[in-house]
Formats: C-alpha cells, sequence, structure tokens
C-alpha cells in the first residue's frame, strides 16, 4: 500500500518555528494539483520543487509539514496563485497520482499525507466558531488558534470503513458511479455514535442491499486523498445474496470469481489489496 515505504521513515512530529533551507522539500498544491518537476513527471517520477526554487517569496508563508528521512517538507502558501507555465516546474493533477504508478514510492506517500494537512490547514484558515477573523497558527503544536475566541483547531481524520463482502466463493465488485472509475469495494464514512463494525453493516445495507455476519477487522491506511483513516472489514452474507445497489452510489455491483477481479491500476489502496488478497486465495 501506500504507506508501505520502508526502509524509508516519515516524521510527522511537529517542530514549531522551523524555517525552510534551501534544499528542503516544498508542496505546493494550487486547485488540487500539484508542483513536480516537468520532465521526471513526464518519466513517471515524482520530484518535487527545493526551497531554492522560490527565492523571492517570504519564508513565512511555508509551514513545515513532516520529514522523510530526516530531510524536511514544507507546505507552500503563497499570498496570490502560483504561475508555473514557464520553467521546469509544472502542476501535476491530483487525480493522476490516483491513477498513475509513479515513483519513488516515499514521495508518492509523502505527496498524499501533504495533501491532508494542506486541506486541512485551507479549512481552517478562519474561525468557525466565533467567525470573527483568521486563525493563527499555534507556537506550540500543530493546531490553528483563534486570537478572538481562543477556538484551538487541530488536525482531523474522518473514519471510513472498506468492505469485502464475500458469498459462496466470490466477493462482492464495485465501481463508483463518479470519479475513480476503476473496480472497488463497498466503503463509507462512520456517522457519529457509530461503532466500525456497525458501520460495515449500515453501509453494505445501503450500497447493495445485503445483511453481512462474521465481520472481521483486516488492516487500516492513512488515505489523504480523503482525509480519512481507512479500517478494512471482510464479513460475509446473512441471509439473500441479492444485490440491490444504490444507483446514486454505485454504477456496477455484481459477485465475482477470483480469477475473474480487475486490480486497480495501482498498488496503492487498502481497497486493491483486500481484492488482491481475496484474488490469490489468501486468507479474508
Amino acid at each position: 500500500m501506500i504507506q508501505d515505504i520502508a526502509p524509508h521513515r516519515l516524521n510527522n512530529q511537529f517542530i514549531p518555528g522551523l524555517l525552510p533551507s534551501p534544499g528542503d522539500y516544498i508542496i505546493l498544491y494550487q486547485r488540487d494539483a500539484l508542483a513536480v518537476d516537468r520532465l521526471a513527471q513526464e518519466e513517471g517520477q515524482l520530484v518535487f520543487p527545493t526551497f531554492a526554487a522560490f527565492p523571492e517569496a517570504d519564508p513565512g508563508d511555508f509551514t513545515y509539514l513532516f520529514s522523510l528521512d530526516e530531510r524536511p517538507f514544507f507546505l507552500y502558501l503563497p499570498p496570490q496563485p502560483a504561475d508555473l507555465s514557464e520553467g521546469p516546474l509544472t502542476f501535476l493533477p491530483f487525480s493522476e497520482l490516483r491513477s498513475r504508478d509513479l515513483y519513488p514510492r516515499e514521495m508518492v506517500f509523502a505527496a498524499y499525507t501533504a495533501k491532508h494537512l494542506q486541506d486541512w490547514y485551507r479549512d481552517f484558515s478562519f474561525c468557525g466558531r466565533c467567525g470573527r477573523g483568521a486563525m493563527e497558527h499555534s507556537r506550540t503544536e500543530r493546531a490553528m488558534v483563534c486570537p478572538h475566541c481562543g477556538y484551538t483547531a487541530y488536525p482531523r481524520l474522518m473514519p471510513a470503513v472498506i468492505v469485502g463482502v464475500i458469498h459462496e466463493g466470490r466477493l462482492l465488485i464495485t465501481r463508483y458511479d463518479r470519479g475513480f472509475a476503476h473496480n472497488a469495494l463497498i466503503a463509507g464514512f462512520t456517522e457519529i455514535g457509530e461503532t466500525m463494525e456497525e458501520t460495515v453493516a449500515r453501509e453494505v445495507m445501503e450500497e447493495a442491499g445485503l445483511k453481512v455476519k462474521n465481520i472481521r477487522y483486516y488492516k487500516s491506511q492513512p488515505w489523504g486523498s480523503a482525509n480519512d483513516i481507512l479500517m478494512g472489514f471482510y464479513c460475509d452474507v446473512d441471509g439473500s445474496s441479492a444485490i440491490t445497489p444504490d444507483r446514486r452510489e454505485l454504477k456496477y455491483a455484481a459477485w465475482t470469481l477470483p480469477e475473474d477481479i480487475e486490480l486497480q491500476p495501482t498498488d496503492y489502496s487498502l481497497t486493491n489489496e483486500m481484492m488482491k488478497r481475496f484474488k490469490d486465495g489468501l486468507p479474508c
């Protein structure tokens, strides 16, 4: 999966007051596209610009994100949109990160993790409690603080489930009605006051009209593109196996034999690993 980057290591401990050095990597997202080296990405390699590529930028417009093998990454929040129409950099749409098998893997994981943090900083630029103005960066921790009412906002994770539903040697394969076009599994976000197991049962019923039993946890995954933490479960059908798909969510849903499962174009996702595990005949 995308987070499997060993022997490399991502350290997301916040370092207050750290400013970028010329060789530090810079994450610049603009309209859901990522600034990368133009020629490298054409060859399938993900190369980020360094701080040296922005000689006229104010260091105060950069926010420390994390380190990868001791090399810092900073988020660039320019006061005006950046123009990369000329020069060695270009904007790579985030949707291409999802569908292209780019390398090195640790840089792809860094891009996903940075996207999650970028979205959080963007969404908490202003106070949602008192509404009186802009939030400020905490000087001691990764948090945004309202100078008027004191409200402190921390990075948010949205829990969600991925569900492999099994019946008589077949796996329920789905495709979303919009967005990602490849094979997937039942998925959904946890509601307030709901256990993860209850989320599994509800989502399967809502999306496929099936009751399930023997719900068993498999593995989790940080998934920065949707700002969530995914938890994978397998389960079995309880009663009728007749699928009644929710056409608002799915355009396709069918029981599929292992040999007929078509995997996703990359091995980034927990969904793909769970489908592959079933396809390969491993315990589910």
